[in-house]
């Protein structure tokens, strides 16, 4: 069961979800066939440059498979990290901005870094999300709904 599922109240529904984009694999995968010619050629080197290439597109899929980004009727989830989880949950109310952040490869591919900006200061920036516009579209018209 996801996070976002097992906080949700009573008459509380999910109005929009992110993913992480697969770009976060990219930088992973050019290790790994960077590895994979070394190998041939400085074999040393090259079970070095797996295992590190290895251990980062495990972290990228760990990152990935554990982060979280949901609008609810109520309220703003985000949740990031597996072992250290830091989450973020904002009701609406308290919600003062959604900043999108994207660069020229972000506009590119569609992915970029959503930043939740809450009253007081909180804020959650999470990188490497797929279609953030498409999502603070919803989640914006979701937090402008009235409240059931």
């Amino acid at each position: 069961m996801s996070y976002v599922q097992s906080v949700i109240t009573p008459g509380e529904s999910v109005v929009a979800q992110a993913k992480t984009h697969w770009f976060i694999y990219v930088g992973p995968a050019f290790w790994l066939l960077l590895s994979l010619i070394f190998m041939a050629a400085v074999p040393p080197l090259g079970v070095i440059l797996l295992i590190l290439s290895l251990t980062l597109l495990f972290r990228a899929w760990l990152y990935a498979y554990s982060t979280e980004l949901a609008v609810t009727s109520k309220r703003v989830i985000a949740k990031f990290g597996f072992i250290r989880r830091n989450t973020v949950e904002l009701r609406h109310d308290k919600v003062e901005s959604l900043h999108v952040k994207q660069g020229i490869i972000g506009r590119i591919f569609d992915f970029g870094s959503i930043v939740v900006t809450g009253s007081g200061g909180t804020n959650a920036p999470i990188p490497y999300i797929a279609n953030p516009l498409k999502f603070r579209s919803a989640a914006l018209t979701g937090i402008e709904a009235p409240a059931v």
